[in-house]
């Protein structure tokens, strides 16, 4: 990680190493993200995860309980790889609408913290025309770096 700031960039600890969140000067810090994160170890690729439980069966047709729902399959994949939410370093969410997804905002804020906690990876959001399940509202992939 050599030419990286420390006055610049965030240190995370992520035991022996680190993860580095990319913070450029004079850039606004965004909002429940990160502009780029720079991290090394083993890389946990996540696929698409969608509303439905463990059965492939959906919770719910709302937005924000298919969110909940795709986040908990997300910490769920992470863990057999002995990784965590905190080492998550990209998110991207695929939604159908994206009018839906601003709505949801404060809600979406609540269920990340309670599920991914207080990290902010580099984050993507995409409207797409549709997704493979037609009932699918949202799908969300990650790729994470454990030390």
């Amino acid at each position: 990680m050599q030419g990286l700031s420390q006055k610049r960039n965030k240190r995370i600890n992520l035991s022996k190493d680190t993860m580095n969140i990319l913070q450029p000067p004079g850039w606004v810090r965004p909002k429940g993200y990160s502009n780029g994160v720079v991290a090394s170890g083993r890389i946990i690729c996540v696929s698409g995860m969608i509303g439905w439980d463990a059965q492939g069966n959906f919770v719910s047709d709302d937005f924000v309980a298919q969110a909940r729902q795709a986040l908990r399959n997300i910490v769920e994949v992470l863990a057999e790889a002995d990784a965590r939410p905190e080492h998550i370093v990209r998110m991207t969410w695929y939604v159908i609408d994206k009018k839906e997804y601003v709505a949801a905002y404060a809600d979406i804020g609540a269920i990340y913290r309670e599920l991914i906690g207080r990290h902010f990876p580099a984050m993507t959001a995409v409207q797409v025309s549709a997704l493979i399940e037609d009932r699918a509202r949202v799908e969300i992939e990650v790729t994470a770096v454990v030390p």
